[in-house]
């Protein structure tokens, strides 16, 4: 099928498989590698995107379902002479030990803080009608689906709570 995403501000036209995974797509058409294929269920979240700025498992979406949508995998959110404050939060709090989580939980990261900013409820929010704190049970309901085997999540938090400005 033929479909156009643009892929880190640059617009595809592909003839993509039905069955291609957007991970696949990315990773394997487009050799944008750092979106990682864990457990290709949805369970880790090493292969976390934004998709017109919301977070998504590339394992689970397939890619002809985003013909027209913007697609920012790890590479689109900054390079080594520019990076995205969350990717200098991460390096400054050391908030990964063998890397391979880091892409997904700096892209879910960028778009868990979008969804606190734009009041977006989680199963923990304590108050439905107030701007929504990013206390430690918050920040860990909303990065949840995104597993650290290394078990970096002392430093992913402070990363995460310096980009919000909440101090580490």
């Amino acid at each position: 099928m033929r479909t156009t995403i643009t892929v880190n501000g640059e617009a595809r036209a592909l003839d993509v498989d039905p069955r291609t995974t957007l991970l696949d797509l990315l990773r394997e058409t487009l050799g944008l590698t750092g979106a990682k294929k864990g457990c290709d269920h949805g369970q880790c979240g090493a292969c976390t995107v934004l998709v017109n700025g919301v977070r998504i498992n590339a394992c689970l979406s397939l890619a002809v379902m985003h013909d027209g949508d913007e697609v920012v995998s790890i590479e689109g959110l900054g390079a080594p002479d520019r990076l995205h404050p969350m990717q200098q939060a991460f390096l400054k709090h050391d908030a990964f030990q063998c890397g391979y989580c880091t892409p997904g939980q700096i892209c879910s990261a960028v778009a868990m803080l979008g969804e606190v900013e734009a009041g977006w409820p989680s199963q923990e929010t304590a108050d439905l009608n107030g701007p929504v704190a990013l206390t430690g049970a918050e920040l860990r309901e909303r990065m949840s689906g995104n597993i650290c085997r290394c078990s970096a999540y002392p430093q992913i938090v402070d990363a995460i709570r310096d980009v919000a400005g909440e101090g580490a």
